[in-house]
């Protein structure tokens, strides 16, 4: 058998993305970087970078996520609210998706209550929350001037559509809407939450009904709050399910 010989292999780099997804003015919104740097200098992208030598995927991830909102990934053996979702997404590895070299990406999700203003790091010379209808409908557009609505650079338009579509889907069978709310907060918070991510009106009644009668989803906090205006409203805490059963299923648009 013949020795191990690296150099007979073309090298490649191992990237990791963030779909960093939160609620903002009651939209679902996206935390996107302007490259400071060649490939596609002046466009938006997707928050990360390359995995370094020393790093697995998940600290990588985590590293980029702290560089790029200050947030720790939540910790599953400490009690929720203790950190943003952190989870997996995909892998892209077209041979071509990168111009520099061949690059392949492992894209994570990112879910987390309402976020301050972000901070540009790294090779960003900005950074913005951008609601996810815009970003999305930027598949379709030309470069207008200055980049503003030219493409997501690389292919993170599709990354970007996965994570959202993966956000969609997720909420329908698991408690993870919850990772988009305050360690407590009201039905009607956790409403909007879904009303945002899903891109529907959803009726107050019937949804009060259901998530405080899906076992495990959520359990009284114990107070009331009125931030949201008019009478107290109670508040709650994610429950321990992880699951919803019966699931709370999208309507059909």
């Amino acid at each position: 058998m013949s020795p191990y010989d690296p150099s007979a292999f073309p090298p490649f780099a191992v990237t990791v993305d963030l779909v960093v997804l939160t609620v903002r003015r009651h939209a679902l919104c996206a935390l996107v970087v302007r490259r400071g740097e060649p490939p596609f200098q002046g466009r938006w992208a997707l928050p990360g970078g390359f995995v370094r030598d020393d790093e697995d995927l998940a600290g990588a991830a985590g590293r980029e996520l702290a560089e790029e909102t200050g947030l720790s990934a939540h910790d599953p053996a400490l009690p929720t609210g203790n950190g943003a979702h952190l989870e997996q997404l995909a892998t892209y590895g077209a041979p071509r998706r990168d111009p520099r070299m061949r690059v392949v990406s492992v894209a994570h999700l990112v879910l987390a209550p309402d976020l301050p203003a972000p901070r540009a790091g790294g090779d960003a010379n900005s950074a913005r929350w951008a609601s996810v209808e815009e970003l999305l409908a930027m598949r379709d557009a030309g470069g207008a001037e200055e980049g503003e609505q030219a493409p997501l650079a690389f292919d993170h338009a599709t990354i970007l559509a996965d994570g959202v579509e993966r956000a969609r889907s997720k909420i329908e069978y698991s408690s993870l809407a919850t990772a988009f709310c305050p360690p407590e907060f009201t039905v009607g918070e956790l409403r909007r939450v879904y009303e945002a991510v899903w891109g529907v009106a959803l009726d107050p009644r019937n949804f009060h009904r259901k998530v405080t009668g899906t076992p495990g989803f959520l359990v009284p906090a114990g107070g009331t709050t009125t931030r949201q205006g008019g009478r107290p409203a109670q508040l709650f805490r994610a429950g321990g399910a992880t699951l919803l059963n019966p699931p709370m299923l999208r309507p059909e648009v």
